[in-house]
């Protein structure tokens, strides 16, 4: 019988830096899903393979693996692919390809199985909502927009990814909206989520009490 923990939530928020913690401390896998879709989404890519090239896009998925270590090191095709990923390119093209039906019924499968048998903390948007609906902790972690294009900027400089505030700033406010908006998988907070807000926390708070949250329900 496995323990899930959903952390969903908008670009930015600290979703990724808050699992790999969590995790760490509570002894949990960690299974980022935002990366799979990412992975897609470079391949298209590296192929040259546009949006509605739908039989393209699904030779893609019928020869894709995507492997994920305890480092949090991401591989595509057995390439190392863990800071491409988070690139610009790959940031612009990853929203409308997660809205593809087509992908998220791959990569569903794909992150049910790594998941099953295990004590899981999974982050993404549709984690509390799709992926496990019956998840036994749900959290939507959040912050103003403002904050995450500001974390943002700065994890892209420790990253050596050149990138203006102006221009997280405004990305971040789009994808927003198509993600909110979206036909397919919306991001939007599951009724029974507890909804965690980051803006004025510093990381080893926002740990502490997602922390708290998982002990209240393990109890």
């Amino acid at each position: 019988m496995s323990f899930v923990v959903a952390i969903d939530g908008p670009a930015g928020a600290g979703k990724g830096t808050i699992t790999k913690l969590v995790g760490e401390k509570l002894g949990l896998v960690n299974i980022d899903t935002g990366a799979t879709f990412r992975c897609v989404a470079l391949n298209m890519l590296q192929k040259n393979v546009k949006m509605e090239e739908e039989e393209k896009i699904q030779k893609i998925l019928d020869n894709i693996n995507i492997e994920m270590n305890s480092d949090g090191k991401v591989f595509l095709n057995g390439e190392d692919v863990t800071h491409r990923i988070r690139e610009n390119d790959v940031n612009n093209l990853v929203s409308p390809v997660s809205t593809l039906q087509i992908v998220r019924n791959k990569l569903l499968e794909i992150q049910r199985n790594i998941a099953k048998g295990k004590n899981v903390i999974m982050e993404g948007r549709d984690i509390g909502t799709v992926v496990f609906p019956n998840a036994n902790v749900k959290i939507y972690l959040d912050a103003t927009a403002e904050e995450r294009a500001r974390r943002r900027v700065l994890q892209n400089k420790e990253k050596g990814i050149e990138s203006s505030y102006e221009e997280v700033l405004n990305g971040i406010k789009e994808r927003d909206e198509r993600d909110s908006n979206r036909k397919i998988a919306p991001l939007k907070k599951a009724e029974d989520a507890i909804y965690v807000d980051s803006t004025n926390l510093t990381i080893e708070q926002v740990v502490e009490k997602i922390i708290g949250i998982i002990n209240d329900k393990k109890s």
